[in-house]
């Protein structure tokens, strides 16, 4: 028999009142609607025990697994670096292309997987969120009470995050704030992306931005980098508005040149045309800085990752602005 794997689900806020078909299907774009409802039907464990239907409307902290077959998983870098450790908060600097939680696609090869074997007399649990292609620092809790105290942190908005961004395009100024409000969208051909919503349903997300310096691309296209400030902590919320602001993210699939792109990457059927548009295999966005209180004194930890290898190097290729 085919070894199974244990994909485990927790709602968020943002999903509340979706059908259970379509929030799946949100999460595994490359799945029909038929076979995600059969997966519900047959491979669903609801961690209450109650049985869920496609029509389940989802509610926030539900939370269920889905069992599927093994099957090769991407290749992802597993080799995460240790900014601080001291038993109690563990930050690390993650590399991109690195998931920190399990997927439909991903088991094995995802940040608490080889945070595991790395530390194996340890709980260690993330108290936020990055995206698989965002590098940069992650921190997190080394046991259930450190990491809860760090979740009531990032909850409470007493953590300070900087992301460092490489994106297209010229500012009209070296400080402005976008404040626009977030909503998922409804569109079929890219199933997990923001957009701004100024109407009923659209979450209040502002974010602040520095310019840090100015250049331009081999081609002569102006490329700016950003230090980013989010206030707020909405999903995918520098990258929406970065796109909002005509200044989308290199190497950015989902808000980048082209909303065809990500369609065509999650078939395996992206050109040559959208790997030279988008410039970069993956988004150029960095956590850079951390400030936040220590989960176990209180006192305030200040802490940053350099700009990894791969965006340090298309910005020396960059040349500097007249």
């Amino acid at each position: 028999m085919p070894q199974v794997v244990r994909v485990p689900f927790t709602v968020e806020a943002n999903y509340a009142g979706w059908r259970l078909d379509r929030y799946l299907q949100e999460k595994i774009p490359r799945l029909s609607r038929e076979r995600v409802q059969r997966l519900i039907e047959h491979r669903l464990e609801c961690e209450d025990g109650r049985r869920l239907k496609p029509s389940t409307r989802v509610v926030p902290g539900l939370a269920f697994v889905l069992l599927r077959d093994a099957e090769p998983e991407p290749e992802a870098d597993l080799a995460f670096g240790v900014v601080h450790d001291d038993g109690a908060l563990l930050v690390v600097d993650k590399p991109a292309g690195l998931p920190v939680h399990p997927t439909a696609r991903y088991s094995a090869n995802t940040f608490t997987s080889a945070a595991r074997l790395r530390f194996p007399d340890r709980k260690v649990d993330p108290a936020h969120r990055l995206d698989r292609e965002t590098s940069g620092l992650l921190a997190c809790g080394s046991a259930p009470e450190w990491t809860k105290r760090l979740k009531r942190a990032f909850a409470d908005g007493a953590v300070a995050k900087t992301y460092l961004a490489l994106a297209d395009g010229r500012p009209s100024e070296d400080r402005f704030t976008v404040d626009a409000p977030l909503a998922l969208t409804l569109a079929s051909t890219v199933r997990v992306r923001m957009h701004v919503w100024e109407g009923a349903g659209g979450l209040p997300s502002v974010t602040d931005f520095e310019v840090l310096e100015r250049r331009a691309a081999a081609d002569g296209t102006p490329v700016v980098l950003l230090a980013c400030r989010p206030r707020t902590g909405r999903q995918h919320q520098i990258r929406a508005h970065l796109h909002h602001a005509g200044l989308p993210l290199v190497g950015d699939k989902i808000y980048g040149p082209d909303e065809g792109i990500f369609d065509r990457f999650t078939k395996h059927e992206m050109t040559d045309e959208d790997r030279a548009r988008l410039r970069l295999p993956r988004q150029a966005l960095h956590a850079w800085r951390l400030e936040l209180p220590h989960p176990r004194s209180g006192e305030r930890v200040a802490l940053e990752a350099p700009l990894p290898a791969d965006l340090a190097a298309f910005w020396a290729g960059c040349r500097k602005a007249a």
